[in-house]
């Protein structure tokens, strides 16, 4: 962690912290911070939707693994992003990844005549920063972990998109936010877009 900047380690602790005190009390933390629907007549009682969980529930995790893959994700793609975005900048883009990914859930979410589930983890960040890093060093090369393949991290950014938009519009892979994820990577490239037409004015 030493070598890390700032706002990545700041993140990567926050997390694990927030972790450990849902470890401690059980779901006490999710009816209020996780990602809910809008309510819905059909479930009368339900928790729904609040302003703040778009952002709160990008800080909580469903399990020991959810949370290892996350923080290994923003620990191996953060330090890098930060150092090029500068850490402001870093934070920003981060979080409104985790917003755009919320949002895109909702509407999901919304469509769906599913009794209404909590939606939690980081992977809208992560998913944000993974298309940063695709953009920034797109010749680099990134392993696979199933099967162990280098390529491009271009190639896997694609592949990775194209992949989460198969199970997403499938229904595969039931209970990952698929779409979230795709809404993490979406609000991350209009930000950055933004940003590079700000330049250029």
């Amino acid at each position: 962690m030493q070598g890390l900047p700032p706002v990545t380690r700041a993140l990567l602790l926050v997390n694990v912290v927030v972790f450990v005190i849902q470890l401690m009390t059980g779901n006490l933390l999710i009816r209020p911070f996780a990602l809910w629907p809008f309510a819905n007549p059909a479930f009368a009682g339900a928790p729904s939707f609040a302003p703040w969980q778009v952002l709160t529930y990008g800080f909580l995790h469903g399990g020991l693994t959810h949370l290892f893959f996350n923080m290994f994700a923003l620990w191996m793609f953060g330090g890098e992003i930060e150092r090029l975005f500068g850490s402001r900048r870093f934070l920003i883009y981060y979080l409104v990844c985790i917003v755009g990914a919320a949002v895109t859930q909702l509407v999901v979410l919304g469509a769906s005549p599913k009794p209404p589930m909590p939606t939690v983890g980081a992977s809208g960040g992560v998913f944000g920063l993974l298309l940063a890093y695709g953009l920034a060093y797109p010749k680099r090369k990134l392993m696979l972990l199933f099967p162990p393949i280098p390529m491009p991290a271009w190639l896997f950014v694609t592949l990775y998109g194209l992949l989460e938009l198969y199970l997403g519009v499938t229904g595969s892979g039931q209970g990952i936010a698929h779409f979230a994820h795709l809404g993490g990577m979406a609000a991350g490239y209009v930000l950055l877009v933004y940003w590079m037409r700000q330049r250029r004015a």
